[in-house]
């Protein structure tokens, strides 16, 4: 519930609820190299792309969830419509507030028979 509902507010923009799934100290990263953000800098990103309205969609498809105790990690297969399936992974803690999402990272899943293309092109847009 605590993930699938972290999908619903991102799509949904509900931006209050979105980051009261997450845990104090949380991180996430994004897809670009750039993107390892504490919850406030999450935040602060996220903020105007909310209050327009205009959230992101990631569906979950698929997804494991492992753990002991008050801890959890987990990875998932979700689909953007921009990006197409992509892969979630993360880790969540059961805190006094509940279950909450202490780090998450978002990664393409680029298939291995283009996997060399992609990446060239990625290499050529770092040397320029």
């Amino acid at each position: 519930a605590l993930l699938d509902g972290l999908h619903s507010d991102a799509a949904e923009a509900r931006f209050e609820s979105y980051f009261s799934r997450y845990s104090e100290g949380a991180i996430f990263l994004g897809t670009d190299k750039t993107e390892r953000w504490t919850l406030a800098q999450f935040q602060d990103y996220a903020r105007p792309h909310f209050e327009a309205g205009t959230g992101w969609t990631y569906r979950p498809i698929e997804r494991f969830i492992m753990g002991v105790g008050d801890l959890r990690w987990f990875d998932e297969i979700v689909v953007s419509e921009k990006y197409g399936h992509c892969r979630g992974t993360g880790v969540v803690v059961n805190t006094d507030n509940g279950w909450k999402v202490a780090h998450y990272s978002l990664s393409f899943l680029i298939p291995n028979d283009v996997a060399a293309n992609a990446t060239a092109l990625w290499i050529a847009a770092e040397a320029e």
